[in-house]
C-alpha cells in the first residue's frame, strides 16, 4: 500500500509562518506535523512507500526534510507556484499516480492536520472492509457543517450519500480528509474528474465514487486536530501530546 500525503496548499491563513514554508513542516512540540503521522503509521507495517505530494514552491522543503527520514519517502512537485494556480487535491491525486505509475492500494491524507489517535486503526477497519472506506465524526454545529464534506451512512458503515459544503446538510457526520483507496477505486479517479466530480476538495472524489461502488465510512476513535489559522496553530501546540487512544 502507499499513501499519498496532500500538501500542495500555500496556506494564506497562516502567513507570515507559511509564506515561505510548507504548513505540514511547522513544528508541533518537539515533531514536525508530518513526522506526526508519518511516525504513526509505519507502525502498521502496512505502508511500503510514502508520497508527499507538493507545490514547486515548497517542494525543496520537502526533499530536505525527507532525505532526514529512514523510511522511503518520494516528493512529487506539482509545478504550481501561486493558490490561484493551484491544481486541487483530486488533480494532485491524479498527478502523482500517472508521474510516478502507482497501481496500488492507497491511504490518501491531508498533510495538516495531526489526530489523538493512531491511523492505523482506519488502516486495519478498511482491510476489513475490502472496499475504500473514509472516515466520519458527529459535528452538531451547522455553521460548521455547511464548511465540511457531508456523509449519510447505514446501519453497516456504508455511505448512502455525500456532498462537499452542502448549504443544507443531510445529516450530522462530518469526514475529515483521510481516504482509503482500494487499488480498483484508485483506478477510477481519471473517471470521477471526467464525470465532473468537483478536483478541489479531496472528499468530491468519494463523494462521485460512492455513486459507483460500496464505500465505507469508519466513526472517528478520537479527535482530529486542523491547523487553519495563526490561533488555531498556536491552540494546538499548546495543547496537543500526540497518539493517546
Amino acid at each position: 500500500m502507499k499513501c499519498l500525503i496532500l500538501a500542495a496548499g500555500y496556506a494564506t491563513r497562516l502567513y507570515p509562518l507559511t509564506e515561505n514554508f510548507p504548513k505540514p513542516l511547522l513544528k508541533i512540540g518537539d515533531k514536525t506535523i508530518l513526522d506526526w503521522l508519518i511516525d504513526d503509521i509505519d507502525g502498521s507495517g502496512l505502508v511500503d512507500g510514502y508520497v508527499v505530494i507538493s507545490n514547486h514552491k515548497f517542494a525543496r522543503h520537502f526533499e530536505e526534510w525527507a532525505a532526514r527520514k529512514s523510511v522511503d519517502i518520494t516528493v512529487v512537485d506539482d509545478g504550481t507556484s501561486t493558490n490561484e494556480t493551484r491544481l486541487g487535491a483530486v488533480r494532485d491525486i491524479q498527478f502523482a499516480i500517472d508521474r510516478l505509475g502507482l497501481d496500488d492500494d492507497m491511504l490518501v491524507i491531508a498533510g495538516d492536520n495531526v489526530l489523538d489517535f493512531s491511523l492505523q486503526k482506519f488502516v486495519r477497519y478498511a482491510y476489513e472492509k475490502k472496499t475504500s472506506c473514509i472516515m466520519r465524526y458527529f459535528e452538531p454545529d451547522e455553521k460548521r457543517l455547511i464548511k465540511c464534506g457531508i456523509v449519510q451512512v447505514d446501519a453497516s458503515d456504508r455511505i448512502l450519500g455525500m456532498e462537499e459544503k452542502p448549504a443544507q446538510p443531510k445529516s450530522n457526520w462530518c469526514c475529515p480528509p483521510f481516504y482509503y483507496y482500494t487499488k480498483a477505486d484508485a483506478r477510477l479517479v481519471p473517471a470521477g474528474i471526467a464525470a465532473g466530480c468537483g478536483t478541489d476538495a479531496p472528499g468530491s472524489y468519494i463523494a462521485w465514487l460512492c455513486t459507483q461502488t460500496p464505500v465505507h465510512a469508519m466513526e472517528m476513535p478520537g479527535s482530529r486536530y486542523d491547523i487553519g489559522n495563526l490561533e488555531s496553530y498556536r491552540k494546538v501546540s499548546e495543547t496537543y501530546h500526540g497518539i493517546t487512544r
